[in-house]
This record gives structure tokens, sequence and C-alpha cells, in this order.
């Protein structure tokens, strides 16, 4: 037959104590202690969200710190444009201008200038009876031939003139060749006068190498 087995334990040399408290008290102890550590927890919380508030209400102080300074800035580019309100309508005015300029003078041609260098080639022995001019319009398109055989053209030189003989008429046309803007050249009609001289009826045709280009935009404007 075994013995019950006894669970206390000879301690030699030990202070002898004993626990006259009421479990009650050491219940209260330990609840205490736990709301301490609660209490902590709590208030290390409650720093940590007036922490990230505080930072959040900086950025956000800051934030708008910067959107007044920009409105601000907005509002004083506003107001320097309207300075120059003026200036701007002017510049406005003078670039239509500009390009109004171009666009009429962009079929120009320097007919005093030109025509000095078609009778520099007109031979000492015939005489120009009449001369007249027809150019192009920017707003209209010239009229082109409708033979294929002879090149565009954006003018065109009618000549009446007075020869002693036919014979120069071939030497002549070569010599308007070399005229710039040169696109072709005919004689319309060789009449012989009773005096034997010969009325010849010329007609030269020119291109856009004529036009004087005076208001023409620089390249890369």
């Amino acid at each position: 037959m075994t013995g019950k087995k006894s669970t206390d334990e000879l301690v030699l040399g030990a202070e002898p104590r004993m626990d006259l408290l009421p479990p009650e008290v050491r219940t209260l102890k330990k609840v205490k202690a736990t709301r301490r550590r609660l209490g902590g927890m709590l208030v290390a919380v409650l720093v940590l969200v007036g922490a990230g508030v505080g930072t959040s209400t900086w950025y956000a102080m800051q934030s708008q710190a910067e959107l007044a300074a920009a409105q601000e800035r907005t509002t004083e580019l506003l107001t320097s444009q309207s300075q120059y309100s003026e200036v701007k309508k002017v510049q406005a005015a003078l670039d239509t201008t500009l390009v109004a300029r171009q666009f009429g003078a962009s079929t120009e041609i320097d007919w005093k200038a030109y025509l000095a260098q078609v009778l520099a080639l007109v031979p000492s022995t015939v005489t120009v009876d009449t001369l007249s001019l027809d150019s192009a319009s920017p707003l209209v398109p010239y009229e082109q031939a409708t033979s294929p055989l002879l090149n565009p053209r954006v003018a065109t030189i009618r000549i009446l003139f007075t020869s002693p003989d036919a014979t120069s008429v071939p030497a002549w046309l070569e010599r308007m060749s070399t005229l710039p803007g040169y696109a072709d050249s005919q004689p319309v009609a060789i009449t012989r006068t009773e005096a034997g001289v010969y009325t010849v009826d010329f007609v030269l045709h020119v291109n856009q190498g004529a036009f004087s280009g005076r208001f023409a935009a620089a390249e890369g404007e």
C-alpha cells in the first residue's frame, strides 16, 4: 500500500514567512498594475496621435502658404499683363499689317526696273510704239495658256514696235530669254507697211522669277 506523497518541501535555514493578506488585496494590486500599464499605453497612443495631427497640420499650413504665394504671384502676373495690354494690341495690329503687306506684295514686280531691262535689249534700229502690261493679283489666279507647250506665267508684256526689217526678230527673241523670270515670248503678228517697214506685235510672258520679293518673310520666320 502506497502512502500519500507530500508536496511540501523542507527548506533548511530559510526565513520563515507567512502571507496573512486576504486574496482580494493581491487581486486589487494586480488590477492596479494592469491599470497603470493601460494608462501608460493610452498616454503613448495619445502622444502618437497628437504628433500625427501636429505633423498633418504643419504640412497643411505649409501647403496653404505655398498656395497663397502662388495665387499672389498669379495676381501679380495678371496685373503686369494688364499694364501691357495696349502694347499687345499694337503688336497684334502691327503683325496683321505686316502679314497683309506681305500678302499684298506677293505678286509685285518692279516694272520700272524690269521694263528698263527689256528696252535695253531692243536693237537701236527698232522703235517701240506702244507697251502694255497685264500682271497677276494676290486675290485672283493669273490666267494660264491652254496650250501645253507654253510655260506658266504671272504677267504679260505686249510691245508693238516698228523695225526696218523682220530679220531682227529671231535675234531679239533670243536676247529676251536672258531676262529674269522669262517664261516664253513670241511675235503675234508681223505686218509690212506701205512705207516698207515692219510692224511687229510682240508678246513676252514672265514667271514668278520676276517677283521683287521686297516684303517676303525671311527664311525661318
